[in-house]
């Protein structure tokens, strides 16, 4: 198989967001920063409550999925619709805005370790106006998969193939995603190796979140440091490996719109003309 190579590093950087919720931003820093279909990737992680506490009040989005993934801590999410739920550590929440929605996500603690990541995914423009919908993932529906070398995969969407006794694929509890998306989390001890195929035209990208990874075959190797996205090159699989000790990282992939892509602070939409009328049926109350 054609092993992906590591093409492109997008350094994160601190920033805030919400009522002054400290992050750090990869993906969608800046326009010239985003890989299509991804928009954004944010990562929090603070055991100082006051880095995360205020939360994110009432805010609208319009015409693309928020995907939260919690590693640790307690968020309540809820919605102008009516809507409520909690994201626990392990659990994951996949929320499609379509042509509006107003949430909020505020921590539920006091105190303790509040970390996880938020990823923004465009819709393709045929989906952008479509009713918003989201789905709350528990911690014991992501499949924890054992894997050789040692470490492990949880499987948010998406299919992991495992080799050992017979070639293994298992699926994650997000399906139907018309950019068909993987979205893992993978764990490794020192010197352990991943590697998975992916299918050809996806655009990837692994984002180390503990100690730093060596990406490509092991020839043309890379090293990517942790809170760094590292952007892959076209190809069949995707071969990790741990560098210099234990290793996390997610690996994301989706299918590419190719259609253009014009942001103004919460909505996504095509042309300007669009943003334009989101502004206006946010303020005149006509979001949704």
């Amino acid at each position: 198989m054609n092993t992906r190579k590591l093409q492109q590093v997008i350094r994160s950087i601190p920033t805030s967001d919400g009522a002054g919720v400290k992050l750090r931003r990869s993906l969608g820093q800046a326009p010239g920063l985003r890989l299509d279909p991804f928009l954004m990737l944010d990562e929090f992680s603070s055991e100082n409550a006051d880095d995360y506490i205020a939360g994110f009040p009432d805010h609208p989005h319009r015409g693309f999925e928020t995907v939260t993934y919690m590693l640790d801590g307690h968020m309540l999410h809820e919605d102008h619709l009516g809507n409520r739920g909690d994201l626990r550590s392990g659990g994951a929440q996949w929320m499609t805005a379509g042509r509006g929605i107003i949430h909020s996500e505020i921590p539920q603690q006091q105190s303790g370790r509040m970390r996880g990541f938020q990823l923004w995914i465009n819709l393709p423009a045929r989906e952008k106006m479509k009713p918003a919908a989201y789905r709350d993932v528990q911690p014991e529906e992501i499949p924890l998969v054992a894997i050789a070398g040692g470490g492990e995969v949880r499987v948010i969407a998406g299919v992991l193939v495992t080799e050992g006794d017979g070639e293994q694929r298992v699926r994650g509890p997000i399906r139907g995603i018309s950019t068909e998306p993987l979205f893992l989390d993978v764990r490794l001890p020192a010197g352990a190796r991943f590697t998975n195929p992916l299918p050809v035209g996806h655009n990837a990208f692994v984002y180390p979140y503990e100690g730093r990874v060596s990406v490509g075959a092991a020839a043309e190797e890379r090293e990517l440091a942790a809170h760094h996205a590292g952007v892959l090159s076209g190809g069949e699989q995707v071969d990790v490996r741990a560098e210099g000790g234990a290793a996390a990282f997610l690996l994301l992939a989706a299918r590419p719109l190719h259609e253009p892509v014009v942001q103004y602070g919460p909505f996504v939409m095509n042309s300007r003309e669009e943003i334009e009328q989101a502004i206006l049926d946010y303020q005149h109350g006509r979001l949704v």
